[in-house]
């Protein structure tokens, strides 16, 4: 199964849903997003793909946000937010785990199973 992991090494939810696609034999496609940032249209694509809102796809708690004065009641348009997102990837929340069944962010690291199918 073809299967790719939006992937950051010092996150342990990231390296569990790793270790967990390797636990059941595959070797997913690692791309480590804070290296490599997706573009917007990539990130387009993911939020439709993870069938959510992109303000769901942001990490609140980092200190980026808190620099940037963004929080999640702030009412900003869909590309605005995919737009903040593009320009500091460190606010993008995973693990994302894509397969051919569809997407799903691994926190916790068992969401993965979702789209294992």
């Amino acid at each position: 199964m073809k299967c790719t992991i939006y992937h950051n090494q010092k996150c342990s939810k990231s390296r569990a849903s790793l270790d967990f696609l390797h636990s059941k034999g595959l070797k997913p496609t690692i791309i480590e997003y804070l290296k490599n940032p997706p573009t917007k249209d990539e990130l387009e694509e993911i939020i439709i793909k993870l069938k959510i809102h992109p303000k769901q796809l942001i990490r609140f708690k980092e200190d980026k946000a808190k620099e940037l004065g963004i929080s999640a009641g702030d009412q900003l348009t869909n590309e605005q937010w995919v737009t903040i997102m593009a320009k500091n990837p460190v606010l993008i929340e995973r693990p994302i785990v894509i397969t051919a069944t569809g997407a799903v962010i691994g926190r916790p690291p068992e969401n993965v199973l979702k789209v294992l199918d």
